[in-house]
Order: C-alpha cells, then structure tokens, then sequence
C-alpha cells in the first residue's frame, strides 16, 4: 500500500482520506487543526504557506494531493490557499527530500469566463473575470514548473452531506429564477474524492480533468426537479432585490467531463437527480 499526504484535508481531502484508509494506505494530512482530520489519518499540523512550522514530512511520500481551500472570498485568502500555500507545500517538500510519484491538485472550473452557455472541455480556453480564476490558473502554473508529475481536477460546485442549503431553500419556497438561461455544473463530494483517488493511482493520467457530473444542467430545470422532490411549491421567477441578498454563481457554461470517463472513472452520482435524491432521502429518515 502506498504512502499519501493531503494538504488540505477538509470537506473533499477528508472524505478522500476516508477512502484511502480503508484501502489500507498510510495516510498523512495536513491542517492546522489536526483534531478535525478523519479517524485513521495521522496528524501533520500548520499552515502549509510557513513550511517552516510544519512537522517533518513521512519518510516516502509517494503520493500526494493539494486540496487547499481558501478561508474566505478575498483575493488575498485565495492567494495564501492556492499561491503561498502551494509554494510552501512544494518547498516544504523538497527540503525534507521527498519527490512524489505524483501530485494530484484541484482547481475549479472558475477559470472559464465564459458565460452565455458555451460547452467547455479541456482544451476550451481559460478567460478567468475574476480574481478567483486568475489566482487559481497561476496555482496550476506553478504546479506544473515544479517539475513533479501532476495532474489538475478543475472541479465544479461541490455539493453533498452538509451542503444541502439548495435543499433548504427549495423546502422554504426561496428558490428563485433567473430571466435567462443559466447552466451549472456540480459534482457530489463523494465522487470529487473519488475522481482525485482515481487519478492519484492512474497508471497514466492527463495533464487536466473536468470534475463535473454527467450532466451540465439548467438551473430553472433543478430548482423545479427540487421542489417537487421535496413537496414543496414551484420556483418562482426572482424580483428586484433578490439577488442582492445571496450569492449567485457567474457564468453560464456547460462543461464536459468526457475525459473523466474516458479514464475509467464511473461516477457513483451521475447527476444532480441521484445526488440530491439521496441527500433528501437521507435528511428525510434523519
């Protein structure tokens, strides 16, 4: 079994060390709070943007993953997850002489700025419009001058247990429609962690994956399906003043995830139908 160490073992890495422990690998994960790591994970605390500070490194990292995310929405938090962060990690690294096989690190799909439903696939050019997406494209930048094997899962809007605020909404008739079109594109934490566990042991991964589910769907279409699943009034169209009052995702784009499949991962929630299917479910019999 292989040796693996996760920077940034939080709503996806420790779902991921889950898996990967009851695989029998010997998992490492770094947090500054290492009591929040999953059970069977050993500890490595501090903030990997000081690698001075954090604890000496496992004597063969073999394989590792950066899943880092940032503290807040602030350009200076994304440059301390994705910039400093990475920086330290990879210092960090080297100075304790470890050189892994491979390093798998999850971006996200924020780096295409296009926004009036255009399909995106690997090879689409990145437009980021905002600071998110240019921090995040120059994490990726400094990845692969590193030299180390690497691999990128530009990941969609992570949903899964203890993210179901969309549930929520849906059961208060808060869900509200946009006047246009819009796309989004998701993937369940359960098959993020399982895309990274995927391509972290691939005997010969790609550059860069889509993480996204099956299905690009329109956001009228899901806020429906939901609040029909769970019984509760139909969405209305949204007025003057809504949008103000939450944040609304930018960017309309249909994103493929082809590649994904193509490697041989099969996806344990296809779409948003599964996903929050069994979201609902389980909050049901809770």
């Amino acid at each position: 079994m292989a040796q693996v160490v996760i920077a940034g073992c939080g709503y996806v890495g420790n779902a991921l060390a889950t898996s990967l422990v009851k695989e029998g690998h010997e998992v490492f994960g770094i947090r500054r709070d290492s009591s929040a790591l999953a059970d069977g994970v050993k500890g490595i605390e501090g903030n990997v943007a000081r690698p001075d500070e954090l604890g000496p490194a496992p004597s063969r990292v073999e394989y590792a993953v950066y899943a880092v995310g940032a503290d807040e929405g602030t350009e200076q938090a994304y440059r301390q997850a994705y910039l400093d962060g990475l920086a330290g990690f990879l210092e960090w690294l080297a100075d304790e002489g470890q050189r892994p096989r491979r390093i798998v690190m999850t971006s996200s799909t924020s780096v295409y700025g296009q926004r009036r439903g255009e399909p995106i696939d690997e090879d689409s050019p990145t437009h980021p419009t905002q600071f998110r997406g240019e921090t995040l494209l120059a994490s990726e930048r400094l990845l692969a001058a590193s030299g180390i094997p690497s691999v990128v899962v530009r990941l969609g809007g992570i949903y899964g247990p203890g993210r179901t605020s969309l549930i929520d909404r849906a059961r208060r008739g808060e869900l509200r429609l946009r006047p246009t079109e819009h796309f989004t594109n998701r993937i369940h934490r359960d098959d993020a962690a399982g895309l990274i566990r995927h391509l972290l042991f691939h005997p010969d991964p790609e550059p860069l994956y889509l993480g996204v589910d099956d299905e690009s769907a329109e956001e009228a279409e899901v806020y429906a399906w939901l609040a029909k699943t769970v019984g509760a009034s139909p969405p209305v169209a949204e007025e003057a003043g809504d949008v103000p009052n939450r944040r609304r995702a930018v960017g309309s784009k249909r994103c493929s995830n082809r590649r994904a499949h193509e490697s041989g991962y099969r996806f344990i929630y296809p779409t948003y139908r599964e996903g929050y299917g069994e979201l609902i479910r389980s909050s049901a019999s809770a």
